[in-house]
């Protein structure tokens, strides 16, 4: 298989690495990922990655009305820090550098984000993975991720969901879902399609960045998806 891009953002599910559990980390999960994130940088293309926090917090929901949306939004970021440094973790042990930028402050752990180092991590041929979202409250790590995307000049934000693409409505609960090969920003919006937040989904437009939507679960799906040989749904 040949790679379709040279450099790409991979957007992984925080949700996803809990495997069958509803929270926390499933280690084969994350080791079945490094590896096959490994062979698509041992392909030869440069790779960014940004990582949910869904598998240790989900928003406010569920922890009462005393807390502040920024503070929320603040923890959200923190948990996203997490599987970040656990991926590194997983990444170093196949034989990559990776190297953790965050958007959060957080010294002892991670470096803060810096354009000019997270590209020159690039051109050493490092995986660069973006944590803590933009830094600030009020930005889905969807936001975050194409606003790296752009920032770093990649082809393409992968985003790597629970299904193979973009519907209509949601296939795990309507059978009769019609799934979308491709879809223009503006018809994502005004159908509501709810793939990406607006936000995102704007920036995408604005700088003209394609997004690939495809199942994380398939064998070597990150992969394939690179080569262009899963099924997908482009959003240009």
């Amino acid at each position: 298989m040949k790679p379709l891009y040279k450099r790409i953002l991979l957007k992984l599910s925080g949700e996803g690495l809990a495997g069958a559990g509803k929270s926390g980390i499933d280690a084969e999960i994350v080791i079945r990922l490094a590896r096959e994130i490994a062979e698509i940088r041992n392909s030869g293309v440069d790779v960014c990655l940004v990582i949910g926090g869904g598998n240790f917090f989900r928003g406010a929901k569920g922890i009462g009305d005393f807390t502040d949306r920024s503070v929320a939004d603040q923890i959200g970021m923190m948990a996203t820090v997490m599987n970040a440094l656990v991926l590194k973790s997983a990444l170093n042990k196949t034989g990559c550098a990776a190297t953790v930028y965050s958007g959060l402050n957080v010294p002892q752990a991670c470096e803060l984000y810096s354009f000019r180092k997270a590209m020159q991590s690039l051109e050493n041929k490092e995986i660069v993975i973006f944590a803590g979202g933009t830094g600030s409250p009020y930005f889905t790590t969807d936001t975050g991720a194409v606003l790296r995307a752009a920032e770093m000049h990649c082809d393409v934000v992968m985003k790597a969901t629970q299904v193979d693409g973009v519907y209509d409505s949601d296939p795990r609960v309507n059978p009769n879902a019609v799934r979308f090969d491709e879809i223009s920003y503006d018809e994502a919006v005004a159908k509501h399609l709810n793939v990406m937040d607006m936000t995102a989904i704007t920036m995408a437009r604005e700088t003209k960045m394609p997004i690939m939507i495809f199942a994380q679960a398939q064998e070597n799906a990150l992969l394939k998806a690179v080569c262009n040989q899963v099924k997908h749904t482009i959003i240009k």
